[in-house]
């Protein structure tokens, strides 16, 4: 997906939706909790976000490389 489709299709998301994708693009890889410390979303709000970014390919998931039951989060695209 090139960037000009995925900000289209980002500004059809949610708010924590668009901010979720925001600190993603600051930031290479983050888990759930880095996700929440760093946009002051309460957890349950970051998986709807990050769930929504995922069911578009926006997002996506990889295994942590520090603990193998967390999942870390990145963009599929280039914000810039």
């Amino acid at each position: 997906m090139d960037a000009d489709s995925a900000i289209e299709e980002l500004s059809t998301l949610s708010p924590s939706a668009k901010l979720v994708a925001k600190v993603l693009d600051d930031n290479s890889r983050l888990t759930q909790s880095q996700l929440e410390n760093k946009t002051l979303l309460p957890g349950r709000t970051v998986r709807s976000a990050v769930n929504q970014l995922k069911d578009r390919n926006l997002a996506e998931s990889h295994p942590s490389p520090f603990d193998a039951r967390k999942q870390c989060y990145s963009l599929m695209f280039n914000w810039k």
